[in-house]
């Protein structure tokens, strides 16, 4: 499975590079106001700082929400980096806009999905990812992981190409989750992939390693 990092964080990028780990980022207009960055050229400017990092995949959000609003938006954003996959709302003008990105070869992520029926429009559309929100769906008592299961299965019967990228992942046990359900991508904050290190056998047994050495070597 692939690891995304979901932030606009340079730092954290960065830090999921240098560990070895990272395959790609997802941001939104969230990440970007948590961020500070205000403005659409310093957003723009951004990406690509983002880009110069990380030689995978980087997903950026288009605003608008009809036709050839996103379409306006997404060829600007897919102009900016090679790296960038236009990412699109799930709506019917989304869908539409899909299509004629796949049809002009620019990539995209079918974001706030959350059925698999919707699933089923994106891949037909031709989107390259489509991104089911796990955490989202948990809070309002719905399972997300098992969203992502039936949409792999789905795929997997039909022969769909478009990957799986699970979204709104809130911890290590989502990441977990989202391996054993045959995820593609999760796209995760670093805190929840740096928790994939953490096992308390792991830290007793350096611990006494380390004990060891010490009693041998002074």
């Amino acid at each position: 499975m692939k690891f995304f990092i979901d932030t606009a964080n340079l730092s954290q990028i960065q830090e999921a590079h240098d560990m070895g780990v990272l395959d790609g980022v997802t941001t939104n207009p969230s990440l970007m106001a948590k961020e500070g960055i205000k403005g659409v050229e310093n957003q723009r400017a951004h990406y690509v700082e983002i880009c110069n990092i990380v030689q995978g995949d980087v997903s950026a959000e288009v605003i608008a929400t009809d036709y050839e609003g996103m379409i306006k938006e997404g060829l600007e954003l897919a102009a900016l980096n090679p790296h960038i996959v236009v990412k699109v709302p799930c709506i019917a003008e989304g869908i539409k806009a899909i299509k004629y990105f796949t049809e002009h070869g620019i990539r995209t992520n079918c974001t706030l999905v959350f059925s698999v029926g919707q699933a089923l429009l994106a891949a037909k559309a031709g989107a390259a990812y489509v991104s089911p929100f796990v955490g989202r769906l948990d809070d309002i008592s719905e399972d997300g992981i098992a969203l992502v299961a039936q949409i792999v299965e789905m795929y997997r019967y039909y022969g769909y190409t478009t990957q799986v990228l699970a979204a709104s992942i809130r911890n290590t046990k989502h990441i977990i989750e989202c391996v054993q359900a045959g995820a593609d991508v999760a796209t995760c904050p670093l805190s929840a992939i740096k928790g994939l290190l953490n096992h308390p056998l792991t830290d007793a047994g350096l611990a006494k390693f380390l004990e060891d050495y010490k009693k041998v070597n002074g």
